[in-house]
């Protein structure tokens, strides 16, 4: 049985056609969707962070706000750009959602992909140390999160204050969570790293790499890499893997209005260069239920993930998405052996 999620990057504009036409809107439909996702059998609600757009930048309020509302569904990212994260503000941050939502949280974190602004992270405050890449950095500060999460000591006490010594860890912490976070990775390379590192490994509907396969291919192998790594450091227990998918069976006039061109167009791989690098980009499945489960049936990699993470079209609002996420898990999830 695969846990399906859905992923918005939740994006908000005052255009003809939007649902979403402000940040306010974007917040509050991702929250009402969370709560319609739990009662029709998704399994999980994640978001995008993005910076210097129109989409959601602060996970954690919302996801706090999420676990208020829900009381079953995974709640997480995919991903949060560590470049621009304080690692011990954000484990603080953590802690506390997770805490309120009673150990559901699963935290996608990475460098994170191209921003709208030039080095916005600088603007943050944060300036890669002399030598590091703004990758080495986000590992770095990602390091510090997961000791952090996990009760290392950070800061020297104050004997005048606590009448001993020794080091003081973050306060509170959530148990458990330093076990649910997730690497999000592009490329077979930073894929064998997470899973060197103990990480559940997150991949999306891009790979930063081409080598001529399918893209379902291409990812099956970077998960079967990911998997040998985590064995061969020697860490306990199995990972997860999660898979993002875009998945629209035409159902509904409404779907055929919105989607049924895009079945043609969005049928195969996409090939092209993104910020330097040759990349490629996987296929949408479209379609009648029956046809694009029996497709979904036969795509390698979702096949070999424990997770799928379908993304939606969030500027359509609550009530099309919670009904798309029902057409999946009612007609596509059992034809495709998912449940």
């Amino acid at each position: 049985m695969k846990k399906i999620g859905f992923l918005s990057f939740g994006h908000y504009q005052d255009v003809q056609g939007s649902l979403v036409p402000t940040a306010r809107d974007a917040l509050q439909q991702m929250v009402e969707l969370a709560v319609a996702a739990e009662e029709v059998g998704v399994d999980g609600a994640f978001l995008r962070v993005h910076h210097f757009a129109p989409q959601f930048a602060s996970p954690f309020p919302l996801l706090a706000a999420m676990a208020a509302r829900t009381s079953r569904i995974e709640l997480g990212t995919g991903i949060i750009d560590m470049r621009y994260e304080n690692p011990l503000y954000m484990a603080e941050e953590a802690a506390v959602t997770d805490l309120i939502s009673n150990g559901r949280l699963q935290l996608g974190v990475s460098r994170g992909s191209p921003e709208p602004a030039l080095r916005g992270y600088e603007k943050f405050g944060y300036v890669p140390a002399e030598g590091l890449s703004d990758a080495d950095d986000a590992r770095r500060k990602t390091a510090i999160f997961r000791a952090a999460i996990a009760g290392a000591g950070i800061a020297d006490a104050d004997p005048r204050m606590t009448g001993s010594a020794g080091q003081l860890a973050i306060d509170p912490q959530a148990p458990g969570l330093s076990g649910r976070i997730w690497w999000g990775s592009g490329t077979r390379a930073t894929a064998k790293w997470a899973g060197e590192q103990g990480m559940n490994l997150m991949s999306s509907t891009l790979l930063t790499e081409d080598t001529g396969v399918p893209f379902d291919q291409l990812q099956a192998e970077q998960i079967e890499i990911f998997r040998t790594a985590w064995a061969s450091a020697g860490h306990a227990g199995n990972p997860r893997v999660s898979v993002s998918r875009s998945v629209f069976p035409l159902v509904t006039d409404e779907d055929r209005y919105y989607f049924g061109v895009r079945a043609q167009l969005e049928a195969t791989d996409q090939v092209g260069n993104l910020g330097g690098v040759q990349a490629r980009f996987g296929k949408s499945y479209i379609g009648e239920p029956d046809a694009i489960a029996a497709r979904l049936a036969a795509d390698a990699a979702v096949q070999a993930a424990d997770t799928v993470l379908l993304t939606i079209p969030n500027q359509l609002g609550v009530e099309y998405n919670a009904t798309l996420l029902e057409s999946i898990v009612r007609h596509v999830a059992p034809a495709a052996g998912w449940r």
